[in-house]
């Protein structure tokens, strides 16, 4: 099925961005936006934001900090960054051809010829981040955008915390110049809102200051866009569009949840009372398997987690005496502090926790937290 695309959403937002008013050049200083899991966030960046900004002649930087959770997430960005300077000074490379096309040929025709090694940057004895990226933007004469997908987990090390500060750096130096060629613009995109939303309210964050906002979710015009397609395709039973938006709307705006709800409406008398019951039972039955997951992990799992849900944001002191003491009491048995760090990974690898800091964790899902917190009296009992 096709993409729902939203390029006038994008076009705005590429404009605040690039082309900011009086009103909106607060953004060169970031834009964070923080939204759940799989409400469509990587789509919209990869097929309506990141093209739009391309189109205004930025050049763009993509890296998803998900892609894989056992890398560091500095070297990730690094990687990302170096990949991108890479393909400037190859002349048959698919960005440099599309730059070719908004810029000069002579800037940009044979490759840019940066005066540092690529492989270097950021290490030791390289470059640094600011250096590499202000000579970008001055030889390709373009804006320089870094799109951080799951912006979180860059905190979840000493070096990705540095790296943020790295690129904060080089957005300082790029963008105070009286005269600059183009400017450094991050964007840094986050599935836990109260996480996301530190990296720019503490002042001891990189980015502090920045702008954080809330995902513009797909509403009602993705829903009717939707259903309209299965009519054309002659699947029956289909909702009212009233019924169809509650439900998406219910289900936490996910287009996958959605679908499932509406497969189950084969044969269905009545369409919008069956997608109704249909959305309750998903959405219990969703966190109830990641609540399932703790269970499995045995009784330490389990108070861990639920030490974890007591805040709304990162929870320190998860391996202090005290946290240890009420281990030990949930368990009926001593717990020693070197039983915790394997549970803490096992919760991390599962997703069903994220690092904040050092020896600071949340709950992945903030839905999870909820259901959580809703039956702990029955959890409790167990």
């Amino acid at each position: 099925m096709d993409t729902f695309r939203r390029p006038d959403l994008a076009k705005q937002m590429a404009r605040q961005l690039l082309r900011p008013s009086l009103l909106d050049v607060g953004l060169r200083s970031g834009l964070f936006i923080s939204g759940a899991r799989r409400t469509g966030k990587t789509t919209f960046l990869r097929h309506d934001l990141i093209p739009a900004l391309q189109v205004l002649g930025a050049i763009v930087i993509y890296v998803d900090l998900w892609q894989d959770i056992t890398a560091s997430p500095a070297i990730l960005m690094q990687d990302a960054i170096r990949r991108c300077l890479k393909d400037l000074q190859t002349p048959s490379s698919a960005l440099l051809k599309r730059l070719s096309k908004l810029k000069s040929a002579d800037i940009t025709a044979l490759g840019l010829k940066f005066a540092f090694d690529i492989d270097q940057v950021g290490e030791k004895f390289g470059v640094t981040l600011a250096q590499a990226l202000t000579e970008t933007v001055d030889l390709a004469k373009s804006d320089v955008v870094l799109v951080v997908d799951e912006v979180q987990q860059a905190v979840s090390t000493d070096e990705g915390r540095n790296m943020l500060f790295g690129l904060k750096a080089a957005r300082d130096t790029i963008n105070l110049r009286p005269q600059t060629e183009g400017h450094f613009i991050f964007i840094g995109t986050g599935s836990h809102r109260a996480m996301v939303n530190e990296l720019t309210a503490r002042n001891n964050q990189a980015f502090s200051g920045a702008t954080s906002i809330a995902y513009p979710c797909l509403g009602e015009d993705y829903v009717a866009w939707l259903t309209g397609r299965l009519a054309r395709q002659g699947f029956e039973p289909l909702p009212s569009l009233n019924a169809a938006s509650e439900v998406f709307s219910m289900l936490g705006h996910k287009p996958e949840d959605f679908l499932r709800a509406l497969r189950a409406l084969k044969g269905a008398e009545h369409p919008d009372d069956a997608l109704r019951a249909t959305a309750r039972a998903l959405c219990t039955a969703a966190t109830d398997a990641e609540i399932q997951k703790i269970m499995a992990m045995g009784g330490l799992a389990i108070a861990l987690f639920d030490r974890i849900t007591s805040a709304s944001e990162g929870v320190r002191g998860v391996f202090s005496a005290k946290a240890v003491a009420g281990y030990s009491n949930a368990l009926g048995r001593p717990v020693r502090v070197e039983e915790i760090q394997p549970i803490a990974n096992q919760l991390l690898d599962a997703n069903l926790i994220i690092r904040c800091g050092y020896g600071s964790y949340a709950v992945a899902d903030p839905a999870v937290q909820a259901r959580w917190l809703e039956n702990r009296p029955l959890l409790e009992q167990l």
